[in-house]
């Protein structure tokens, strides 16, 4: 069915062609996940190509590069795809993988626009290695999150491919058209300590948050309020790493939903086939590491289960992004044990994009008293402030209040619990930062305590991590491979 340009789209266009009208060489257009950049770019690829030009439209991921083609063929576009198991054509639209391009830079026709979906990408080695390849050639950019990890700037000033910077509506306003569904977000408490997690990259040590993240009772949690909250409606949780995500796939199916981990290494088939369950409700839960957060379209998705920290606000709003896209009458619902939306905000809080990289769409009041999101005590919703819960009706003093969960209910802190509850805290964080027995002895002589205590720390350790192998190497219903089997014989395929 061709598209028809919904007004914002239709807008973004004009002022896309009017900054290249202005001399701009690389443009950067922003509009949030599930708001249509891909109709924008294509209209751009197909007015460009009746003019006789030629037109590169880079991905990197294979779903992006099906999604832009579906798109060109339903308008008419003729275009060739520069992909594994695809021959290079003559049409003038050629949409190409970036890896697949850089090996195939020779027998690609010079474009004079190169589309790069996902564009923030753009200052990745191999992106660069493309652009450099066609000097002559414009660029226009589009994505969700222009911001990078390290947290340079996009601009060429900083480094940068893009000269301008077009910002389209914010989820907020396509929420309030109803071209995104709003969003109901809890923070459910868990047991999780981030403190000594070291920073790489920009992001969360991938290792260390795996190691304590990938927990029975944090996973436990997710399956506990996704039963209380969204029992059966399906969901997508997002995970810090591959065994991560086969764990919490396999807490899953042994709490009776029908659930399958996907990651970049298993085989194109077999990934089709678990996101074609979730869409069809074969499957409840997917649980994924790095795959979905980019280039999947499911609409049908309404709960975001969020089990990596992440100091990136581009991850943040991608993964979030999944759950957003509309559907009748739906309300998405986010569960964030891992405090994502307490340090990056709600997911249609305002944000400011730049291309010096100074703001990165990160929040910029830093001071608690400043925040500008509540967590209700009672129901855990994570809301804007306002003198009640939205959610439960809660109703919140002027001052603060410190709470704190007791045998399941919560109690207001004295001063002195206050107090008790810090020191508490503060020999905890120190006791798990000792990693070895000897550390613990060093710790237990300057409490003056025992040698025995840290004897005794320490086995508990040891039998906790026993028992928590012991918890995964058990056999909890199904397989991960039962489900795909079960799946594929529904498709009339044999699964091998």
């Amino acid at each position: 069915m061709k598209y028809v340009l919904r007004p914002y789209q239709s807008d973004g266009v004009e002022r896309i062609r009017g900054a290249f009208g202005q001399g701009a060489r690389s443009v950067l257009y922003v509009l949030p996940t599930g708001g249509g950049k891909t109709p924008i770019f294509c209209h751009i690829t197909e007015l460009a190509s009746a003019k006789g030009n030629d037109v590169l439209i880079l991905v990197h991921r294979r779903e992006l590069l099906l999604q832009a083609s579906r798109s060109l063929s339903e308008n008419g576009v003729p275009h060739g795809l520069v992909a594994p198991g695809f021959s290079p054509n003559g049409h003038r639209v050629q949409i190409g993988s970036v890896q697949t391009v850089i090996r195939r830079l020779d027998r690609i026709r010079p474009p004079s626009l190169i589309v790069l979906d996902e564009g923030h990408h753009a200052a990745a080695s191999s992106w660069e290695k493309i652009v450099r390849a066609y000097p002559n050639a414009r660029h226009l950019g589009v994505t969700a999150t222009p911001c990078r990890l390290d947290g340079r700037g996009l601009g060429k000033a900083f480094g940068g491919l893009y000269d301008a910077l077009i910002v389209g509506p914010s989820i907020r306003q396509l929420m309030d058209q109803d071209y995104l569904s709003p969003a109901d977000v809890y923070a459910p408490p868990t047991d999780l300590d981030l403190t000594g997690v070291r920073t790489q990259m920009g992001d969360f040590d991938h290792k260390e948050v795996d190691r304590r993240v990938d927990k029975p009772v944090i996973t436990g949690c997710a399956v506990e309020h996704y039963r209380r909250l969204a029992d059966g409606k399906p969901a997508i949780a997002f995970c810090a790493s591959i065994r991560h995500a086969q764990h919490v796939a396999e807490e899953f199916r042994a709490a009776g939903y029908m659930s399958v981990a996907v990651d970049g290494t298993m085989a194109e088939r077999d990934r089709d086939l678990a996101v074609r369950g979730l869409a069809t409700g074969s499957i409840t839960v997917l649980t994924a590491c790095e795959i979905i957060s980019e280039g999947v379209d499911v609409p049908i998705v309404t709960v975001g289960i969020l089990l990596r920290p992440t100091q990136s606000t581009a991850l943040f709003l991608q993964q979030v992004g999944r759950i957003l896209r509309p559907g009748p009458g739906k309300t998405a619902i986010i569960l964030d044990h891992v405090g994502n939306c307490l340090r990056h905000g709600l997911p249609n809080e305002d944000r400011e994009w730049g291309l010096d990289g100074d703001l990165g769409g990160k929040r910029r009041k830093k001071d608690p008293d400043e925040m500008r999101i509540r967590q209700c005590p009672k129901c855990y919703t994570v809301h804007a402030i306002s003198p009640s819960c939205p959610k439960c009706g809660y109703e919140y003093k002027a001052t603060g209040r410190l709470i704190e969960e007791v045998g399941g209910q919560l109690k207001k802190l004295t001063p002195d619990q206050l107090n008790k509850r810090k020191a508490y805290i503060a020999r905890r964080m120190e006791q798990g930062r000792s990693q070895t027995l000897n550390d613990l002895i060093a710790a237990a002589k300057e409490r003056g305590y025992s040698v025995e205590w840290a004897k005794h720390v320490w086995r508990a350790r040891e039998r906790k991590a026993n028992e928590r192998k012991a918890n995964h190497a058990t056999h909890h219903g199904p397989t991960q491979r039962d489900w795909l089997q079960d799946l594929s014989e529904q498709r009339g395929n044999s699964y091998a």
